[in-house]
């Protein structure tokens, strides 16, 4: 991770946030905020995380602007199944991580830092720091998350799905 990477992520923390819903703004293609979507469909967005905490660390998320995970239906529960599966038979081709780390932080209270409900998948490798090294900003990463984003497109374009 570069340091303007680091240097944003503090402000972002600090709670310097575009208008709105991040993930929203996503969605709705907003030059406010910075893509980085490898997938789309009619009821989620898969991207890569701005601030990850490993490379290709993703986040899955609804289009609908939902808090809880009680609130998918069943169509989207179905979708989910298929997305994570996906992704994960991708990263381990791509990246060949040793486990995941697959959850929700649900709630401001529960440490999500965004409202709209979004699923992380962080691809986990021996011999890591912990986790509080990373969430300290204390973890240089291999990869910057553009060159994953642009990996994991090329990647999804030739295999996802089809």
């Amino acid at each position: 991770m570069n340091y303007f990477l680091n240097f944003e992520k503090l402000s972002y923390v600090k709670g310097e946030k575009p208008l709105g819903c991040i993930l929203c703004l996503i969605r709705d293609k907003s030059p406010d905020v910075i893509d980085l979507s490898v997938y789309e469909d009619k009821l989620f967005i898969v991207t890569v995380n701005l601030y990850p905490y490993n490379p290709g660390h993703l986040l899955i998320f609804p289009r609908r602007h939902i808090e809880d995970i009680r609130e998918y239906n069943n169509e989207e529960e179905r979708k989910l199944v298929i997305l994570q599966r996906s992704f994960l038979d991708i990263l381990d081709e791509m990246n060949k991580p040793f486990g995941y780390n697959i959850g929700y932080n649900m709630k401001l209270s529960a440490g999500a830092s965004i409202r709209h409900l979004h699923l992380h998948i962080i691809p986990r490798y021996p011999n890591e720091t912990g986790i509080a090294d990373l969430i300290a900003g204390k973890r240089v990463l291999v990869e910057s998350p553009f060159k994953t984003a642009e990996k994991l497109k090329k990647m999804v374009s030739e295999k996802f799905l089809k």
